[in-house]
């Protein structure tokens, strides 16, 4: 049954995970200089005052991680049939996802030592995004998890 509670929040994962694809993640703006760093999901870049870019480092592996947490919500939806294998889906994209907001938090604490800044920069609606994923799969397994036990209980009544 593709029209439960827990397919709304797969797909608000599937959607958070889109946002932060989308969308930028972190932003530091040096007062000094002007420079401005910005991290997305794909690249860290480097900008002068005047808004042009300095340098650009990739971050394929941000990308990456969002995509494949992505794919596999989508996946977890068409799993209804089997709510264990959908739980257990649900759980390494939680992994997934804390994996995601570790790597974000490394990259940003170490471009902050790097450029010696006194302030810790300001984190954007992509990196939210992913907090809020975290909150949407969570819902969504515990929602399997009571049709799981409503089943059991249902089968033992017989």
């Amino acid at each position: 049954m593709i029209q439960r509670i827990q397919t709304i929040f797969l797909l608000l994962v599937v959607i958070s995970m889109g946002v932060t694809l989308g969308t930028g993640l972190w932003q530091q703006v040096l007062a000094a200089s002007g420079e401005t760093w910005s991290l997305s999901a794909f690249a860290m870049t480097q900008s002068d005052a005047s808004g042009e870019v300095i340098q650009a480092s990739s971050k394929w592996y941000l990308a990456a991680l969002a995509s494949f947490a992505g794919l596999l919500a989508l996946i977890s939806i068409f799993q209804y049939k089997n709510r264990t294998r959908q739980m257990m889906l649900n759980m390494i994209n939680s992994l997934l996802m804390v994996g995601l907001v570790a790597a974000v938090f490394l990259t940003t604490n170490g471009v902050n030592e790097e450029i010696g800044a006194e302030v810790a920069g300001s984190y954007q609606i992509g990196f939210w995004a992913v907090l809020a994923a975290m909150v949407f799969n969570m819902l969504a397994n515990r929602f399997i998890r009571k049709d799981e036990m409503l089943v059991r209980s249902v089968d033992r009544i017989r």
